[in-house]
């Protein structure tokens, strides 16, 4: 029988959980985590009531991309872990550390197919090829365990999503000792052997022409990244991931435009080039495979990625920070002549913006004045939409952590959630929700959960272009007749004043940026509705 002072296993999990320093989770309260919501009320944590599950994912995701921090759902079962998966994997896709807790049905009844309320046969099987692991606790003595396991990960891993499941009698029952304050964590920042940096360095500092590629593994090693790039004259591309990587005015810095004929063109040309912290996908150059014609060095935490589609000549397995550090130790004191790479990071950016199409050109436009009037510490979450596609390499972010965007999994819905759980990890910045009105329909139930919840500016600038634009598009170039593009949109702005959001829609660019600079200034949230005639 429970006494009074004996904690559940759910009141347990939640005490673990504050004390590995968890202040917010995301989620929705069902019958089959009553248990962990009786642990919250003193706990320290703040939970924040999503609409719908994959909300909750998304939210955490936002919140871990502009902390660092794990972000932290809890969801039922069955529904709210299919519910969950897709921002699971999304996360997964983009390297985003979360922690995913869930309940799962009683013990006896696992793999049995009785029937069981929101029953899965194997629910870990479901998530299991989008996190670094699925693991279910059949005792409350193995949630510590699973939970130090999960920090393991996040610490001294490449960072993606960790699930838990919980049956309801292992919430349900009382915990046979204290473990709440089990608190393990051992972060290692290795370095790789001597001999290979040495080899690095040697090829670095010899080569003609060598070039950097950083991502989103390297979010921590900016300063680093700039002395080894003066050190060497490199200049320096960025996955998205990697976007604010470098100063925007650091005339080696290349940005994200590793997507742009002219981007393919310099890095063509490098004999050497030390990819940082990036998985160099497709969904970050827009072409199979960069026409990489010199030698490539890696470093990267996960070692998978030396013999991937990218195999190297050289592999440096460590953390992105000390691993740079070390080679810039490597090599000689002066800084290389940067003359010519400064001119050549100047003829990619200008030919950049001399290639944009009709669309590109609207859409540099509003970002234009985006830029214009977003305050200096303000991140912004895109969606799945053409003018966030522009902003991936045209838009130049001022610091790490402030452009965030789904780009391996590619989820529609991604940025509203995503934007309001990052408000929640930085709430002293602004925030900018960048989204077309397809994605917008996914989640924007979500505003409900921003406007109980937040005071301080998010501002929503919904692209309305009364269409699936990229898909159309995608169409009419495979001389495809286009089905089931042209949506019947409703009315956005009654929606979002419905809601309880304050709303503008401006009729001009120049509008444009006053209403932003208004919504910056109001303490909740503002959506603004650019209809595409109001942008040409």
């Amino acid at each position: 029988m429970q006494t009074q002072d004996t904690l559940t296993g759910g009141q347990a999990l939640v005490r673990l959980l504050a004390n590995y320093q968890v202040d917010t989770v995301f989620g929705i309260p069902g019958v089959h985590t009553l248990e962990l919501y009786r642990g919250l009320p003193g706990s320290g944590i703040r939970h924040v009531l999503t609409r719908h599950e994959q909300g909750a994912g998304f939210m955490a995701d936002g919140y871990a991309r502009v902390t660092g921090k794990p972000g932290v759902c809890f969801v039922i079962t069955g529904p709210g872990v299919t519910n969950a998966s897709t921002p699971i994997g999304q996360a997964y896709a983009d390297s985003i550390p979360m922690l995913v807790i869930s309940s799962v049905n009683h013990t006896a009844s696992l793999g049995k197919g009785w029937g069981c309320l929101h029953e899965t046969q194997d629910q870990r099987a479901l998530t299991a090829p989008i996190t670094a692991f699925s693991a279910v606790a059949l005792t409350p003595e193995d949630l510590p365990e699973l939970i130090a396991r999960a920090y393991a990960v996040f610490d001294s891993e490449r960072p993606r999503p960790v699930h838990i499941s919980v049956p309801l009698d292992v919430l349900a029952a009382p915990i046979a000792r204290d473990w709440t304050a089990e608190v393990v964590r051992r972060p290692t920042r290795g370095v790789p052997a001597t001999e290979v940096l040495a080899a690095a360095a040697a090829k670095l500092a010899a080569a003609k022409r060598p070039m950097i590629i950083a991502g989103g593994g390297a979010l921590n090693a900016g300063a680093e990244v700039q002395q080894l790039s003066q050190r060497l004259a490199a200049p320096v591309f960025t996955s998205v991931a990697g976007k604010g990587l470098l100063a925007v005015d650091e005339p080696l810095n290349a940005g994200s435009t590793l997507c742009t004929e002219a981007g393919w063109q310099l890095i063509a040309q490098a004999d050497v080039v030390l990819a940082v912290g990036t998985e160099m996908a497709d969904t970050d150059f827009w072409r199979e495979r960069l026409p990489l014609t010199g030698e490539l060095i890696r470093v990267d935490i996960d070692p998978r990625k030396f013999n991937d589609f990218y195999p190297c000549a050289l592999a440096l397995q460590g953390d992105s920070q000390h691993t740079v550090r070390a080679l810039v130790e490597q090599l000689p004191d002066a800084n290389a002549a940067s003359g010519e790479a400064q001119d050549a990071v100047a003829t990619v950016q200008a030919a950049v913006k001399a290639s944009h199409g009709p669309l590109q050109k609207i859409h540099q436009a509003i970002l234009d004045r985006v830029q214009a009037a977003l305050p200096a510490n303000a991140f912004i979450s895109t969606d799945m939409t053409q003018l966030a596609y522009t902003g991936n390499y045209a838009f130049a972010s001022s610091q790490p952590r402030s452009w965030l965007h789904p780009t391996g999994y590619g989820t529609l819905g991604y940025g509203l959630p995503a934007g309001i759980g990052a408000k929640f990890g930085a709430p002293q910045r602004p925030g900018l929700v960048l989204v077309g009105d397809g994605g917008f329909l996914y989640t924007a139930q979500e505003l409900a959960t921003a406007v109980e919840e937040l005071d301080s500016p998010l501002v929503v600038l919904l692209w309305n272009n009364d269409a699936l634009g990229q898909i159309r598009d995608d169409m009419l170039g495979l001389d495809i007749e286009p089905i089931g593009v042209l949506p019947r949109n409703p009315d956005f702005a009654a929606l979002a004043r419905a809601f309880g959001c304050e709303v503008r829609e401006p009729q001009s660019l120049a509008q444009l940026e006053t209403d932003l600079h208004s919504g910056f200034a109001h303490a909740g949230v503002t959506l603004i509705e650019l209809k595409h005639t109001c942008a040409q």
